[in-house]
């Protein structure tokens, strides 16, 4: 799938973000009602603890108590299990922050800076276009050529057919060729692989 945006102004680089790139809403939202949560919460508990009525769940000073105790009053089974819990929603929440959360898409170096549409085109777009070129140029079947493609490489996978050999330089040099006539950016790197082993010949 491509997509043109149409922008003459200066959000042109803003719209082009947001489309090879995925949302972060979804995780800021769950986190900010976590902490809104937990807050009401414990402002409800002192709020009750303050006018002399029991706890709805425990006691402030008691769950304080309990936490400074820790590990005792608690199985290391359980303990180990709720710290494991936790660190991997913290590890959720930090590489969401940290990495750049690209989508699989690549922008056409055409479209930036340009009075015309941008084009955004989906990696599986691409590896298509690659898997053709590489199929014509290793005189293979499709079912004998596949293509991944990712941010910065774009890696050929080629089957050769039993006893007739495949030129990994002729198939390099026609992925390369198609690529640079698409102009993609970032540009990835093309890595071909041509197997060991063939398939027989229909």
């Amino acid at each position: 799938m491509s997509r043109q945006v149409e922008s003459q102004g200066p959000d042109m680089d803003r719209i082009l973000h947001r489309e090879t790139h995925s949302s972060r809403a979804v995780m800021a939202t769950a986190a900010a009602v976590l902490v809104i949560g937990l807050a009401a919460y414990g402002l409800l508990e002192a709020a009750v603890h303050a006018i002399g009525q029991p706890a709805w769940l425990i006691e402030p000073q008691v769950a304080a108590e309990r936490l400074v105790a820790l590990p005792a009053g608690i199985s290391p089974l359980l303990l180990g299990a709720i710290g494991g819990v936790l660190a991997m929603f913290g590890l959720v929440f930090f590489l969401t922050g940290v990495l750049p959360g690209r989508r699989a898409r690549h922008l056409l170096r055409g479209g930036r800076n340009t009075a015309g549409p941008a084009v955004v085109v989906d990696d599986e777009v691409i590896a298509s276009s690659l898997a053709r070129r590489a199929r014509l140029a290793a005189n293979v079947t499709p079912e004998q050529v596949m293509v991944v493609v990712s941010q910065r490489q774009a890696e050929v996978n080629v089957r050769p057919t039993s006893g007739v050999p495949v030129d990994e330089a002729a198939v390099l040099a026609a992925v390369q060729s198609e690529l640079d006539s698409m102009a993609l950016d970032p540009a990835p790197e093309v890595r071909v692989k041509v197997a060991h082993s063939g398939v027989i010949g229909a």
